[in-house]
């Protein structure tokens, strides 16, 4: 054998710290906003979230220790592989060198676990006895009760969007095997659930339903022990995630490549691609020559169509306004199978990097997606979920297009988690059941009419 196709580092070469994009922004953030436009402190924070991460959800320091508790749980499955994909490449006949960071070998099977041990942590070493939680698809959900159990001592309830829970029966089964409780949203379990229910019963949910859920049922607890923890969109979020970015960059640097042309992640809510591509935005911010791309489902298209604005995280308004790409907070997406791209709205961080110019971005059907991921299968032998098969379409595209240009590119996608729990998705779209379903403007114009007279970022 002549050719490399993993690419390991030493569990000693993990990352030491995490990189906080937000003070090398070209334009300064927008700050959260609560009622009558007053800005939200930290103090104001405090019921939903431990202090010890809203201070790093409001740092500007660019780097930031990871406690070395937190680095002893990662070395479980970090650091992840890079896996050259060369069977991919014969597969296109491409001149393209595609490069994949395989998060789907932790322990929930995706990047999630990431934030989900740091943030179980943080909030232990605050004395919260209880954190409450959304899933879409359910790997944050699975990754957050895996987390409680690493740390020990903590409770987790989980509230999984509808469509999900009942396509998905199986992630509902890891996390009651981790220790957490697991209910579909809306439930009639919270004021927000149930107000909902009443309105629409025959209502798929949404991330923002099961949002409104989790913090009221936090938020509500008499003895102070509860929490609300958020697997994406925040800035915290993003920043336990750069550990992947920074992963690559050294194992990249081990067969002699300085960086990449083009960098590749799925968005929902933004943290996976945050974690791949904030380190090479650090770069690109200080000069390097790279393409960065957000991929995103057609059905619930918030960076390519939505714009730029204050909205609320969530259904019920319990969320401060955030300056992000959003389709409205009462936006309800399509039942597509990729239900962790199916948020209204963008991270602050990964909406500001759209602005800035330090990104792009596009959007894939499902049908498309579901092709890719079954190549995929068929050459590199990973089932990749519905939501890392945006990202895969994508650089099927860019390796498709540096075979018209006949040049030798790099590229380098974020493979956030395998599929093995969305079989039923493949096998729709295998039996011609699925359909494409492209979310119309008139609608996205409809949802933002509901914030109009709300601040607007600048």
């Amino acid at each position: 054998m002549t050719r490399q196709k993993k690419i390991f580092l030493e569990e000693s070469e993990m990352p030491k710290q995490w990189y906080n994009l937000a003070p090398d922004l070209p334009t300064p953030m927008n700050p959260p906003l609560g009622p009558g436009g007053v800005i939200v402190t930290p103090e104001m924070l405090a019921p939903v979230f431990p202090m010890n991460l809203i201070e790093q959800e409001v740092s500007q320091e660019r780097w930031i220790d990871i406690p070395e508790p937190i680095r002893e749980m990662l070395v479980q499955w970090r650091p992840s592989p890079l896996i050259r994909a060369y069977e991919l490449e014969e597969a296109l006949g491409t001149p393209a060198k595609i490069y994949y960071k395989n998060e789907g070998v932790s322990p929930a099977g995706s990047h999630k676990p990431n934030t989900a041990v740091a943030q179980a942590w943080y909030n232990k070493e605050f004395g919260i006895k209880k954190l409450t939680t959304e899933t879409g698809a359910g790997q944050w959900g699975s990754a957050l009760s895996y987390a409680c159990a690493q740390v020990g001592g903590i409770e987790c309830k989980v509230y999984m969007v509808r469509v999900s829970f009942d396509q998905k029966p199986f992630r509902k089964m890891m996390m009651e095997t981790w220790g957490g409780q697991c209910v579909a949203s809306p439930s009639t379990e919270t004021q927000a659930g149930r107000d909902i229910l009443a309105q629409f019963p025959d209502t798929p949910g949404s991330l923002g339903i099961a949002i409104s859920e989790a913090v009221e049922a936090a938020v509500s607890d008499p003895t102070g022990e509860t929490r609300y923890s958020l697997g994406s969109v925040l800035n915290h979020v993003m920043l336990h995630q750069t550990v992947i970015g920074q992963e690559a960059k050294k194992q990249l640097k081990k067969v002699g490549i300085d960086k990449p042309d083009i960098v590749i992640g799925c968005c929902g809510g933004g943290s996976n691609f945050a974690g791949i591509s904030f380190p090479f935005m650090y770069d690109k911010i200080n000069g390097a020559d790279i393409q960065i791309i957000g991929v995103e489902p057609t059905s619930c298209p918030t960076l390519t169509k939505a714009p730029f604005v204050y909205d609320h995280g969530d259904v019920a308004k319990m969320t401060p306004l955030l300056a992000m790409n959003s389709l409205g907070h009462n936006f309800v997406p399509a039942p597509i199978h990729a239900g962790g791209l199916r948020y209204h709205g963008m991270a602050p961080l990964v909406s500001a990097a759209l602005r800035d110019g330090l990104m792009e971005a596009t959007s894939v059907h499902q049908s498309e997606c579901f092709e890719a991921g079954l190549l995929f299968a068929k050459t590199e032998g990973i089932i990749p979920a519905p939501e890392t098969t945006h990202a895969i379409a994508q650089t099927i595209r860019e390796a498709k297009k540096a075979k018209e240009e006949g040049k030798e590119k790099v590229i380098l996608f974020n493979f956030s988690g395998h599929g093995l729990m969305d079989l039923v998705g493949y096998n729709k779209y295998i039996n011609g059941e699925l359909k494409d379903y492209a979310y119309p403007e008139s609608e996205i114009a409809e949802n933002l009419r509901k914030i109009e007279g709300y601040p607007m970022p600048k």
